[in-house]
């Protein structure tokens, strides 16, 4: 299971009160995403690295029923390196990660 992904995406405000901040997954990327993992973790996620800028990390997508995609939390640290907030479009790269891979 290895594939990359490069594509834009809003920011955007799940809950006000718990701050959670994601961006979603375009349609036919997550399509590939879902063909791609068979075996996913906890809550259907599926781990993968990414890239905004010069930030880059590992943490997993999740999918997201009522929007029909996977969706990828991104933590305030990346937010506060890259000057990036809700509502911003953000360029980035993600790559599905085996889970054997440490």
């Amino acid at each position: 299971m290895s594939a990359t992904y490069t594509f834009s995406a809003e920011l955007w405000l799940a809950q006000a009160e718990a701050a959670w901040v994601f961006l979603t997954v375009p349609p036919e990327i997550s399509d590939d995403i879902e063909e791609m993992a068979p075996t996913k973790a906890g809550f259907g996620s599926v781990p993968v690295s990414v890239t905004i800028g010069e930030t880059a990390w590992r943490t997993s997508v999740f999918p997201d029923a009522k929007r029909s995609a996977y969706v990828l939390p991104v933590k305030k640290a990346v937010r506060t390196a890259e000057s990036i907030a809700v509502g911003d479009e953000v360029s980035l790269t993600l790559r599905l990660v085996d889970p054997a891979e440490s």
